[in-house]
């Protein structure tokens, strides 16, 4: 939402004068729609913000602030646009208590923490632990997710496939999950849709986290309440060439963080191996994009090298409607944001026989053998998300489908 030149311009000025950044209200009137789910208090640094719970009470808000100088007047209109469109999709949804009280919180909750960032910016470290005291990102960002998600046409596909993740994990092996990967929101998704059957898996999965997610300050907060492993993605590397070297260094202080991880064991790791979010195709289809063999390669070689165990799995994933990305992939920081209430879901592919995989590849040269595996993985997540995506869409098909459940219904 913010460029770098409109992060400088709320830089160093403090958003409501006689609030300090450390101050922490709750507000105990919104929690989340689903009501599978347990309530959630909203917290906030701004005491200010913590009694704003009207559209124009939240909109006078945005306008003091330009005019005080500490908010970009440019951004304004993208604001309103972006409150206008979620209050549109979450009072539309049909859902109990999903009221302009509810849409103002939330956002509240997100200004306060984009505004919190300018003035206290937060620095990802190679791996970073989600924060969740004194201020519970994890929550923050499960909640905005929730009020979007139609909890009643959403599915978790092969239930038992996660069970045997956990299995592993407890066993002290490494998971390595290649998704696909389809919106900002998709960690909140995944977390929703385990929370309630595998509630570790939600919480401490690892996610490789690219560029956008640790920079832009509308990601950032979120980005906070999950555990990543930060990486520079080859896509902006040469985005500012001055910069190249510090982010290659980054990058292999990360690789060092993976080892360790994986050395210990237990470790549950997520990566989306096609280096960003799928966009539609030429037929305006959205399907998983193609998969790097550097990626897959590079998880491969990190799993196959720690002291413990380890497994590939290939994971759909199904949220594009929600918050669809733009078309065309943009490296400036701040997109416009469009949200909508959807279902949503994940299914597990079966772990991916790497031995077979490359055997079958019929050749001794390392590139061949590489293309084949990251091809297996992206067809394994392909066919499996043309069917979770129809189950998503067409209820009828997913009542004959038994591998899809709903656990929050229950």
């Amino acid at each position: 939402m913010l460029h770098a030149t409109q992060q400088r311009a709320v830089a160093g000025r403090r958003p409501f004068s006689g609030a300090r950044a450390s101050n922490r209200v709750v507000a105990h009137a919104a929690a989340t729609v689903a009501t599978s789910l347990p309530t959630v208090d909203v917290q906030f640094h701004q005491p200010k913000l913590a009694g704003v719970t009207n559209e124009q009470q939240f909109k006078a808000v945005i306008k003091g602030l330009v005019a005080q100088g500490k908010f970009p007047p440019q951004l304004e209109p993208a604001w309103d646009y972006f409150y206008d469109n979620y209050k549109k999709a979450v009072t539309s949804s049909g859902v109990a208590g999903a009221d302009e009280k509810l849409v103002t919180q939330v956002q509240a909750s997100i200004l306060d923490n984009v505004l919190n960032q300018a003035v206290n910016p937060y620095t990802f470290p190679s791996f970073h632990t989600r924060l969740i005291e004194p201020y519970n990102y994890y929550d923050f960002g499960q909640r905005y997710v929730a009020t979007l998600i139609d909890f009643q046409n959403s599915v978790l596909g092969f239930r038992e496939r996660f069970d045997r993740v956990q299995e592993l994990l407890d066993q002290k092996h490494n998971v390595v999950i290649l998704a696909n990967h389809q919106t900002e929101a998709d960690p909140g998704v995944f977390a929703h849709m385990l929370a309630k059957t595998h509630p570790k898996l939600a919480t401490d999965v690892i996610y490789v986290a690219g560029d956008r997610v640790v920079t832009d300050p509308m990601c950032k907060p979120f980005s906070m309440g999950r555990n990543l492993f930060c990486v520079h993605s080859k896509k902006h590397m040469d985005d500012a060439p001055e910069l190249k070297a510090a982010k290659m260094e980054t990058n292999r202080k990360t690789l060092v963080a993976m080892q360790r991880k994986l050395n210990e064991g237990g470790t549950l790791m997520w990566i989306a191996p096609s280096g960003g979010r799928d966009r539609p195709n030429a037929n305006d289809e959205w399907v998983p994009d193609n998969f790097d063999p550097a990626a897959v390669e590079l998880m491969r070689n990190l799993v196959q090298r720690a002291k413990q165990p380890g497994h590939l799995m290939p994971m759909s994933m199904f949220s594009y409607p929600m918050m669809p990305p733009p078309k065309t992939v943009d490296k400036s920081i701040g997109e416009r944001r469009l949200t909508a209430f959807t279902g949503v879901g994940i299914s597990l592919c079966e772990e991916l026989d790497v031995a077979a995989i490359i055997a079958a590849s019929g050749s001794e040269e390392k590139e061949v053998q590489q293309k084949a595996l990251a091809k297996a993985a992206h067809d394994a997540v392909k066919e499996s998300y043309a069917v979770l995506s129809k189950a998503i869409q067409d209820p009828a098909f997913r009542a004959t489908r038994k591998e899809f459940t709903q656990p929050w219904m229950a």
